[in-house]
Protein backbone atom coordinates (compact mmCIF):
# COMPACT_ATOMS: atom_id res chain seq x y z
CA UNK A 1 0.00 0.00 0.00
CA UNK A 2 1.32 3.41 -0.98
CA UNK A 3 1.63 5.99 1.81
CA UNK A 4 2.90 9.04 -0.04
CA UNK A 5 3.19 12.22 1.99
CA UNK A 6 2.19 15.65 0.69
CA UNK A 7 5.86 16.66 0.86
CA UNK A 8 6.83 13.78 -1.42
CA UNK A 9 4.08 14.56 -3.91
CA UNK A 10 4.96 18.26 -3.84
CA UNK A 11 8.57 17.33 -4.53
CA UNK A 12 7.63 15.12 -7.48
CA UNK A 13 5.64 17.97 -9.03
CA UNK A 14 8.49 20.43 -8.46
CA UNK A 15 11.05 18.11 -10.05
CA UNK A 16 8.91 17.71 -13.17
CA UNK A 17 7.91 21.39 -13.33
CA UNK A 18 11.47 22.71 -12.92
CA UNK A 19 13.31 19.99 -14.82
CA UNK A 20 16.17 19.30 -12.38
CA UNK A 21 16.60 18.33 -8.75
CA UNK A 22 18.61 21.48 -8.08
CA UNK A 23 15.94 23.84 -9.42
CA UNK A 24 13.21 21.89 -7.61
CA UNK A 25 15.19 22.23 -4.39
CA UNK A 26 15.49 25.99 -4.86
CA UNK A 27 11.75 26.29 -5.51
CA UNK A 28 10.91 24.23 -2.41
CA UNK A 29 13.57 25.97 -0.25
CA UNK A 30 15.21 22.67 0.66
CA UNK A 31 18.52 21.05 -0.29
CA UNK A 32 19.04 18.94 -3.44
CA UNK A 33 19.88 16.07 -1.09
CA UNK A 34 16.44 16.37 0.52
CA UNK A 35 14.82 16.29 -2.92
CA UNK A 36 16.74 13.12 -3.76
CA UNK A 37 15.74 11.49 -0.47
CA UNK A 38 12.07 12.28 -0.97
CA UNK A 39 12.12 10.96 -4.54
CA UNK A 40 13.90 7.76 -3.50
CA UNK A 41 11.38 7.22 -0.71
CA UNK A 42 8.42 7.78 -3.05
CA UNK A 43 9.84 5.43 -5.68
CA UNK A 44 10.52 2.84 -2.99
CA UNK A 45 6.92 3.03 -1.72
CA UNK A 46 5.42 2.72 -5.20
CA UNK A 47 7.93 0.15 -6.44
CA UNK A 48 8.20 2.16 -9.67
CA UNK A 49 10.66 4.48 -11.33
CA UNK A 50 8.77 7.79 -11.41
CA UNK A 51 11.06 10.08 -13.40
CA UNK A 52 13.62 9.74 -16.17
CA UNK A 53 16.85 11.48 -15.22
CA UNK A 54 17.00 13.26 -18.56
CA UNK A 55 17.49 16.97 -19.23
CA UNK A 56 14.92 18.15 -18.46
CA UNK A 57 13.62 15.43 -16.14
CA UNK A 58 10.48 13.75 -17.49
CA UNK A 59 7.87 11.59 -15.73
CA UNK A 60 7.48 7.91 -16.52
CA UNK A 61 4.00 6.45 -17.03
CA UNK A 62 3.81 5.79 -13.27
CA UNK A 63 5.16 9.27 -12.58
CA UNK A 64 2.40 10.84 -14.66
CA UNK A 65 -0.22 9.05 -12.55
CA UNK A 66 1.30 10.36 -9.33
CA UNK A 67 1.77 13.82 -10.87
CA UNK A 68 -1.99 14.02 -11.38
CA UNK A 69 -2.47 13.07 -7.73
CA UNK A 70 0.12 15.67 -6.69
CA UNK A 71 -1.71 18.41 -8.63
CA UNK A 72 -5.04 17.43 -7.10
CA UNK A 73 -3.67 17.35 -3.56
CA UNK A 74 -1.97 20.74 -4.02
CA UNK A 75 -5.16 22.33 -5.35
CA UNK A 76 -7.38 20.99 -2.57
CA UNK A 77 -4.75 21.84 0.04
CA UNK A 78 -4.55 25.46 -1.13
CA UNK A 79 -8.35 25.75 -1.14
CA UNK A 80 -8.49 24.36 2.41
CA UNK A 81 -5.84 26.83 3.61
CA UNK A 82 -7.74 29.65 1.92
CA UNK A 83 -11.02 28.56 3.48
CA UNK A 84 -9.46 28.32 6.95
CA UNK A 85 -7.97 31.78 6.57
CA UNK A 86 -11.30 33.21 5.52
CA UNK A 87 -13.00 31.46 8.43
CA UNK A 88 -10.55 32.94 10.93
CA UNK A 89 -11.05 36.38 9.46
CA UNK A 90 -14.81 35.98 9.58
CA UNK A 91 -15.02 36.66 5.88
CA UNK A 92 -17.33 33.78 5.11
CA UNK A 93 -15.96 33.52 1.56
CA UNK A 94 -14.04 30.65 0.01
CA UNK A 95 -12.69 29.58 -3.34
CA UNK A 96 -11.33 31.59 -6.22
CA UNK A 97 -11.55 35.30 -5.64
CA UNK A 98 -11.61 35.13 -1.85
CA UNK A 99 -8.23 36.80 -1.54
CA UNK A 100 -7.42 34.73 1.55
CA UNK A 101 -4.04 34.61 3.22
CA UNK A 102 -3.17 31.18 1.83
CA UNK A 103 -1.08 30.41 -1.21
CA UNK A 104 -3.06 31.02 -4.42
CA UNK A 105 -4.28 27.78 -6.04
CA UNK A 106 -2.18 26.97 -9.13
CA UNK A 107 -4.10 25.95 -12.25
CA UNK A 108 -2.02 24.51 -15.12
CA UNK A 109 -4.15 25.26 -18.16
CA UNK A 110 -3.63 24.41 -21.85
CA UNK A 111 -5.14 26.79 -24.42
CA UNK A 112 -4.84 27.18 -28.18
CA UNK A 113 -3.13 30.41 -29.24
CA UNK A 114 -6.07 31.97 -31.08
CA UNK A 115 -8.39 31.56 -28.10
CA UNK A 116 -5.79 33.02 -25.73
CA UNK A 117 -5.22 35.99 -28.03
CA UNK A 118 -8.92 36.80 -28.31
CA UNK A 119 -11.47 35.75 -25.69
CA UNK A 120 -9.72 33.60 -23.05
CA UNK A 121 -7.26 36.08 -21.53
CA UNK A 122 -9.88 38.74 -20.71
CA UNK A 123 -12.01 36.02 -19.09
CA UNK A 124 -9.15 34.72 -16.94
CA UNK A 125 -8.49 38.27 -15.74
CA UNK A 126 -11.91 38.14 -14.07
CA UNK A 127 -10.88 35.19 -11.88
CA UNK A 128 -9.05 36.45 -8.79
CA UNK A 129 -6.94 34.59 -6.27
CA UNK A 130 -5.66 32.01 -8.77
CA UNK A 131 -2.14 31.46 -10.18
CA UNK A 132 -2.52 30.38 -13.81
CA UNK A 133 0.20 28.36 -15.52
CA UNK A 134 -0.81 28.67 -19.18
CA UNK A 135 0.68 26.47 -21.88
CA UNK A 136 -0.03 27.04 -25.58
CA UNK A 137 -0.80 24.13 -27.87
CA UNK A 138 -2.86 23.45 -30.96
CA UNK A 139 -6.55 22.90 -30.18
CA UNK A 140 -6.25 19.37 -31.60
CA UNK A 141 -3.40 18.43 -29.25
CA UNK A 142 -4.17 20.12 -25.92
CA UNK A 143 -5.60 16.95 -24.38
CA UNK A 144 -2.18 15.34 -24.36
CA UNK A 145 -1.35 17.60 -21.41
CA UNK A 146 -4.36 16.34 -19.48
CA UNK A 147 -3.43 12.73 -20.15
CA UNK A 148 0.12 13.15 -18.87
CA UNK A 149 -0.95 14.99 -15.72
CA UNK A 150 0.78 18.28 -16.50
CA UNK A 151 -2.50 20.20 -16.84
CA UNK A 152 -5.72 20.32 -14.83
CA UNK A 153 -7.84 21.74 -17.63
CA UNK A 154 -7.68 22.34 -21.37
CA UNK A 155 -9.55 23.97 -24.23
CA UNK A 156 -9.68 21.48 -27.10
CA UNK A 157 -11.45 20.78 -30.38
CA UNK A 158 -11.86 17.14 -29.28
CA UNK A 159 -15.24 16.30 -27.77
CA UNK A 160 -14.17 12.92 -26.35
CA UNK A 161 -13.49 13.15 -22.60
CA UNK A 162 -10.16 12.05 -21.19
CA UNK A 163 -10.38 9.38 -18.49
CA UNK A 164 -11.02 11.06 -15.15
CA UNK A 165 -12.14 14.32 -16.77
CA UNK A 166 -15.39 16.04 -17.71
CA UNK A 167 -16.06 17.86 -20.98
CA UNK A 168 -18.38 20.79 -21.82
CA UNK A 169 -18.97 22.38 -25.23
CA UNK A 170 -18.03 26.07 -25.32
CA UNK A 171 -18.92 27.04 -28.89
CA UNK A 172 -17.01 27.40 -32.15
CA UNK A 173 -14.42 29.77 -33.59
CA UNK A 174 -14.97 30.66 -37.25
CA UNK A 175 -11.98 30.86 -39.60
CA UNK A 176 -11.90 32.19 -43.17
CA UNK A 177 -9.25 32.12 -45.87
CA UNK A 178 -7.89 35.67 -46.01
CA UNK A 179 -4.93 37.67 -47.31
CA UNK A 180 -3.84 41.23 -48.01
CA UNK A 181 -5.02 43.17 -51.08
CA UNK A 182 -1.41 43.30 -52.33
CA UNK A 183 -1.14 39.51 -52.02
CA UNK A 184 -4.37 39.10 -53.99
CA UNK A 185 -3.12 41.40 -56.74
CA UNK A 186 0.18 39.53 -57.01
CA UNK A 187 -0.86 35.91 -56.66
CA UNK A 188 -4.56 35.78 -57.56
CA UNK A 189 -5.03 37.83 -60.74
CA UNK A 190 -7.61 35.33 -62.01
CA UNK A 191 -9.30 34.81 -58.65
CA UNK A 192 -9.10 32.21 -55.89
CA UNK A 193 -8.89 29.22 -58.21
CA UNK A 194 -7.46 25.74 -57.53
CA UNK A 195 -4.40 26.64 -59.61
CA UNK A 196 -3.92 29.81 -57.55
CA UNK A 197 -4.24 27.79 -54.33
CA UNK A 198 -1.45 25.52 -55.57
CA UNK A 199 0.89 28.45 -56.30
CA UNK A 200 0.11 31.09 -53.66
CA UNK A 201 2.30 30.92 -50.49
CA UNK A 202 0.46 29.71 -47.40
CA UNK A 203 0.78 30.65 -43.73
CA UNK A 204 0.85 27.83 -41.17
CA UNK A 205 1.04 28.35 -37.40
CA UNK A 206 3.27 25.35 -36.67
CA UNK A 207 3.70 21.68 -37.61
CA UNK A 208 0.55 20.76 -35.67
CA UNK A 209 -1.65 23.31 -37.46
CA UNK A 210 -3.92 21.50 -39.92
CA UNK A 211 -6.50 24.22 -40.64
CA UNK A 212 -5.05 25.33 -43.98
CA UNK A 213 -4.57 21.74 -45.14
CA UNK A 214 -8.13 20.93 -44.14
CA UNK A 215 -9.39 23.84 -46.24
CA UNK A 216 -7.25 22.82 -49.24
CA UNK A 217 -8.41 19.21 -48.98
CA UNK A 218 -11.95 20.44 -49.60
CA UNK A 219 -11.19 23.09 -52.22
CA UNK A 220 -8.04 21.99 -54.09
CA UNK A 221 -6.94 18.56 -52.99
CA UNK A 222 -3.82 18.47 -55.18
CA UNK A 223 -2.55 21.88 -54.04
CA UNK A 224 0.75 21.85 -52.13
CA UNK A 225 1.84 25.48 -51.89
CA UNK A 226 4.97 26.87 -50.28
CA UNK A 227 4.56 27.28 -46.51
CA UNK A 228 5.63 29.98 -44.10
CA UNK A 229 5.55 28.90 -40.43
CA UNK A 230 4.59 31.75 -38.08
CA UNK A 231 4.09 30.31 -34.55
CA UNK A 232 2.47 33.29 -32.81
CA UNK A 233 -1.16 34.33 -33.07
CA UNK A 234 -0.81 38.11 -33.48
CA UNK A 235 2.20 37.73 -35.77
CA UNK A 236 0.31 35.20 -37.90
CA UNK A 237 -2.34 37.83 -38.66
CA UNK A 238 0.37 40.45 -39.17
CA UNK A 239 2.13 38.17 -41.67
CA UNK A 240 -1.10 38.00 -43.67
CA UNK A 241 -1.43 41.80 -43.54
CA UNK A 242 2.13 42.15 -44.87
CA UNK A 243 1.40 39.85 -47.81
CA UNK A 244 3.66 36.99 -46.74
CA UNK A 245 0.92 34.47 -47.45
CA UNK A 246 -2.73 33.56 -47.08
CA UNK A 247 -4.10 31.74 -44.06
CA UNK A 248 -7.21 30.65 -42.20
CA UNK A 249 -7.79 33.60 -39.89
CA UNK A 250 -10.31 33.78 -37.02
CA UNK A 251 -13.18 36.25 -37.30
CA UNK A 252 -12.59 37.26 -33.68
CA UNK A 253 -9.10 38.48 -34.52
CA UNK A 254 -9.57 40.10 -37.93
CA UNK A 255 -12.76 42.17 -37.81
CA UNK A 256 -10.84 45.46 -37.72
CA UNK A 257 -8.44 44.49 -40.52
CA UNK A 258 -11.29 43.31 -42.74
CA UNK A 259 -13.30 46.46 -42.06
CA UNK A 260 -10.48 48.86 -42.99
CA UNK A 261 -9.26 46.85 -45.97
CA UNK A 262 -5.93 45.59 -44.65
CA UNK A 263 -7.24 42.05 -45.23
CA UNK A 264 -9.78 40.58 -47.61
CA UNK A 265 -11.65 37.28 -47.40
CA UNK A 266 -10.73 34.97 -50.27
CA UNK A 267 -13.63 32.54 -49.93
CA UNK A 268 -16.58 33.73 -47.89
CA UNK A 269 -18.62 30.68 -48.92
CA UNK A 270 -16.38 28.13 -47.22
CA UNK A 271 -15.55 29.14 -43.65
CA UNK A 272 -14.24 26.58 -41.17
CA UNK A 273 -15.92 26.40 -37.79
CA UNK A 274 -13.68 24.85 -35.13
CA UNK A 275 -15.68 23.59 -32.12
CA UNK A 276 -14.09 24.17 -28.73
CA UNK A 277 -14.64 22.16 -25.55
CA UNK A 278 -13.66 22.71 -21.93
CA UNK A 279 -12.02 19.65 -20.36
CA UNK A 280 -11.17 19.50 -16.66
CA UNK A 281 -10.42 16.97 -13.99
CA UNK A 282 -13.43 15.35 -12.30
CA UNK A 283 -12.57 17.02 -9.02
CA UNK A 284 -14.82 18.86 -6.55
CA UNK A 285 -12.84 22.09 -6.60
CA UNK A 286 -14.24 25.57 -6.04
CA UNK A 287 -11.31 27.02 -7.98
CA UNK A 288 -11.82 24.87 -11.07
CA UNK A 289 -15.56 25.53 -10.90
CA UNK A 290 -14.96 29.30 -10.83
CA UNK A 291 -12.59 29.14 -13.80
CA UNK A 292 -14.96 26.91 -15.77
CA UNK A 293 -18.02 29.10 -15.18
CA UNK A 294 -16.14 32.28 -16.09
CA UNK A 295 -14.82 30.81 -19.34
CA UNK A 296 -18.25 29.39 -20.21
CA UNK A 297 -19.82 32.83 -19.81
CA UNK A 298 -17.12 34.44 -21.96
CA UNK A 299 -17.48 31.75 -24.61
CA UNK A 300 -21.23 32.30 -24.78
CA UNK A 301 -20.57 35.90 -25.81
CA UNK A 302 -17.52 35.41 -28.03
CA UNK A 303 -18.04 32.09 -29.82
CA UNK A 304 -20.61 30.89 -32.32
Amino acid sequence: MMDASTDQLRTLAAVIDHGTFDRAAAALHITPSAVSQRMRALESQTGRVLVRRSKPIEPTAAGRILLTLARQVALLESEAVDALGADEAGAGETGAGSGGAGVAPRIPLVVNADSLATWVLPALAEVHGVAFDIVLDDQEHTLDRLRDGTAMAAISSDSEPVQGCTVTRLGAMRYRAAASPAFVARWLPDGWTPSAMAAAPMLVFDRKDALQDRYLAAQAQDAHPRRHYVPASAEFVRAAELGLGWGMLPDLQTAEQLADGRLVVLDDAAPLDVPLYWHQWSLQSTTLAAVASTLAAAAQTALR
